[in-house]
Order: structure tokens, then sequence, then C-alpha cells
């Protein structure tokens, strides 16, 4: 897939990852995402590929709705301001699962904040509707990416990887949900990829994994 060249028109990539929270006291998306710019520099970006931004978000829900937003909207107002910016704009999420021992392409979010322990501004809803405008708890968003073709393509390239159509229903699909739902609103593209512990796959293998995945990225037509 990566062999195949870019798409026509450039992708603007905008990276999150999360801080610490609740049983995990360094959370491995924050260093890879705080990382990302140096590590992409060195190695040098697919062609295509424009890296418009990493930010880490706190891992929290409720509280953290404004700053999110206010996120994801920079994407949209540096698109009509002059950035480097003529094709797509994906946002592309990482969250870490503790007990996982691959990553996971999330192919979806549910509508549903039931949070096992509180997120780390002491919110703990249990079946509360992400977005309340929008459906029912049932309410499942998808992304408009292949996430099939994306995770054979990683595997192609050595990683242990799944799709996945479970992102949990924690601070990780809280998110997500609200990235999918902005995403249909202002013609952009969202993407989470779950990652396991550093001490499941080393640091290096995962920064080598994310800029895989971008070079994947820049190669859908």
């Amino acid at each position: 897939m990566g062999s195949e060249g870019p798409a026509t028109s450039p992708v603007t990539v905008h990276v999150t990852g999360f801080k610490k929270f609740h049983g995990v006291s360094e959370n491995p998306t924050e260093t890879i995402v705080g990382d990302l710019f140096e590590y992409m520099e060195e190695k040098g970006l697919p062609q295509g590929i424009i890296l418009g931004s990493c930010n880490i978000l706190e891992t929290a829900g409720h509280g953290a709705v404004v700053p999110l937003h206010q996120t994801l909207q920079s994407a949209i107002t540096n698109k009509f301001s002059g950035f480097p910016n003529t094709g797509r704009v994906i946002w592309l999420h990482l969250g870490v699962n503790s007990g996982a021992t691959q990553f996971a392409v999330e192919n979806q979010a549910v509508n549903e904040a039931t949070f096992r322990c509180p997120d780390e501004m002491g919110w703990k809803p249990q079946r509360v509707p992400i977005i309340p405008t929008d459906g029912e708890i049932s309410k499942i968003r998808q992304t408009s990416l292949p996430v099939d073709e994306i995770t054979a393509a990683l595997k192609a390239k050595g990683y242990d990887v799944m799709r996945s159509d479970d992102a949990g229903r924690f601070v990780c699909n809280f998110v997500y949900y609200h990235s999918l739902w902005f995403a249909e609103q202002n013609g952009i593209i969202s993407l989470f990829v779950h990652v396991p512990l550093f001490s499941t796959i080393d640091r290096k293998t995962q920064m080598q994994f994310v800029a895989s995945l971008l070079e994947v990225l820049a190669s859908l037509p």
C-alpha cells in the first residue's frame, strides 16, 4: 500500500494523545505525540503528508469538551487561513489500552459514556449520552477511512495490529465520538488508534508504528 504513491492532494494530519489517568501514571501517547514532530523531522515525513499539529489532551470527558473542540476547530481555522493545506484533513487520536498486547485501529465510537473509574476531573458518568442531541446511547458513528485496508497495510509492514469495533466507554471513546461528530459537521476525517503500554511494546517500535501509520494514510486514494 505504501508503495502505491501518495494521494494527489496533500493530507494534513493533526495528532492528539492523552496525559496520565487512573492506573496509568505514564501514558505512552503523551510521549509519542510530544516527540512526534522531532521524530518525523529526523525520519522524514512521507510524501503527501503535512503534520499539522500535535496536542496532548487531559484524560477527562465532560470537563474537557471545550478544549477538545477548540483543538478540533484549529484544523478548520487553519484550513481557511492560508495554512498550507489544500487536501484532506485527518484528526488522528492516539489512546492507550493498558491491557492490550497489540495496536488497534478503531472503526467506530458509541454515543455512551460509562466510565469504569472517575476521569482526571472526577467525572464518572454511567450510561450517559456523549452528545444528547445526537441520539440514544446506542447510536454509533464510524470513521470514513477504510479501517480494514489500513490494518492490512500495517500488518504487511510487520506490526501486530487489529481492527477494533469497540473503543470502550471511557475517555477514548468519548473523545472519538465527539471527533467523529465534529468531522461530519466540518468535512474532515477522524481516526482513533489504541496502543499498548511501553512495557508491552517499546517506545522505539511505537514511534515507528505511528510513522508507518502516517505513511499508510498518505497512500490512501
